[in-house]
């Protein structure tokens, strides 16, 4: 049997209840990769001991932060763009990959772990940022995100440094891909939220080509709790989110959970 790549996201490693769910999550042989795909928890600590864990386990993984990863209150050492920085350092300790180091190529795919953050461009077109934010919050529809992570640095401006530092990046790539964010990179996954407004701090409209520019066999996300495939222009957009006890019991065997991305030898995505 050969190696599989497996992706998992949106863990939240601090719900008691999922800690059984994480204790599951083995490799079928030794040279097995794991993507996480942000959400493993808020802690750096917590963040950094499951990291461990899964790398104790699997041959490579690899790790791309999420909203929950970069909550921080006003009396933490770090914060922000800081607390990035914290969580890239700790994961080059225990030798995990982060979007910040070169990308992996598995069986002959470059593996490419991304950060892009949201810049509140999906959005109900002809509205400000401003007024979409208003219109959300009229309706009681607000992420934590305003609390934990706005207070402490300019979250557009951190999403287009971003995206131009992953341009550069993905531009050098030749060969095929797999595109691994925390938040889509297309907006249709979002027509699926319960709450429309929610899709404010989902992603961006700026990667909507990527896929289709960089050659990506799939796209692994997390972030919304609806575990599925959505197919645009033909690549599969997966997300692989496990979430709360809540919806993991609801959703079922939605699909096979960890996700097995690519097997060595074929395309599995």
């Amino acid at each position: 049997m050969g190696r599989t790549l497996w992706a998992v996201a949106d863990l939240h490693a601090a719900v008691k209840a999922n800690g059984q769910r994480i204790s599951a999550i083995q490799p079928e042989d030794p040279g097995d990769w794991l993507i996480v795909a942000g959400d493993v928890a808020e802690r750096t600590d917590l963040v950094l001991r499951t990291l461990a864990e899964l790398r104790e386990r699997f041959a490579c993984v690899i790790w791309v932060p999420g909203n929950h990863e970069l909550f921080s209150r006003s009396q933490d050492r770090y914060q922000g763009r800081d607390k990035y920085t914290e969580l890239v350092d700790g994961c080059r300790q225990i030798d995990v990959l982060t979007p910040e180091d070169p990308y992996p190529v598995f069986d002959g795919v470059t593996i490419v772990p991304l950060f892009t953050l949201y810049d509140y461009s999906f959005r109900p077109r002809g509205m400000t940022v401003e007024q979409a934010v208003a219109a959300a919050k009229q309706r009681q529809v607000m992420m934590t995100d305003e609390f934990a992570i706005a207070p402490f640095v300019d979250v557009r401006a951190w999403c287009w440094d971003r995206l131009a530092y992953s341009i550069k990046r993905l531009s050098r790539i030749n060969g095929p891909t797999v595109l691994i964010n925390h938040w889509p990179l297309v907006q249709e996954p979002t027509q699926d939220l319960h709450w429309s407004e929610l899709a404010l701090w989902c992603g961006t409209r700026h990667t909507r080509n990527w896929a289709e520019r960089y050659g990506a066999r799939a796209v692994i996300y997390g972030h919304l709790h609806l575990p599925g495939i959505v197919d645009v222009t033909g690549i599969p957009h997966i997300e692989v989110s496990l979430g709360y006890p809540r919806e993991w019991q609801r959703h079922g065997d939605v699909q096979q959970w960890p996700y097995p991305v690519l097997g060595e030898g074929a395309d599995r995505a």
